[in-house]
């Protein structure tokens, strides 16, 4: 990113998702402080502007962020937000999208390097809730998977 440029001027350069990628990956880091703050809550969302101006945020800013983006670059990816219900109410949120008709997973607000990044492809919401389970550190178990409506 080129100091000063706005999210409108940063996000209409990318091309990919592999730019929104690179971004996050680059750019992006985890607030711990609203983490921490807000650990088995859902906080007030931060607007993609926001998120991007911060360069930082938990699980639903940078789901928030990357279906924004995703939609931006290309509508066809059909980025969703996707909720993984946890036992005792910590629910995740993470960003969906489709490419060649497979399944991708964008989560990058999250402390865990097992499942921070872009997993994929999977056949459906059900495989990587599996991936999930498997790959987290302390969760072991998801009550279900779905869409935010």
């Amino acid at each position: 990113m080129i100091p000063g440029r706005s999210y409108d001027e940063t996000v209409s350069r990318w091309k990919t998702h592999k730019d929104l990628e690179k971004w996050m990956a680059k750019d992006f880091s985890l607030d711990t402080e609203r983490f921490r703050r807000f650990e088995g809550t859902l906080p007030p969302p931060r607007t993609p502007e926001e998120t991007f101006k911060l360069k930082s945020g938990i699980y639903i800013d940078a789901a928030i962020f990357a279906k924004a983006a995703l939609d931006r670059i290309d509508p066809s990816y059909q980025a969703r937000i996707v909720v993984l219900l946890i036992p005792g109410g910590a629910n995740h949120y993470v960003c969906s999208f489709k490419k060649e008709g497979k399944l991708f997973i964008m989560d990058y607000g999250t402390p865990y390097p097992s499942i921070l990044g872009v997993h994929g492809p999977f056949n459906s919401l059900e495989e990587y809730k599996r991936f999930f389970e498997k790959n987290h550190p302390t969760i072991k178990r998801v009550d279900a998977i779905t869409y935010l409506r």
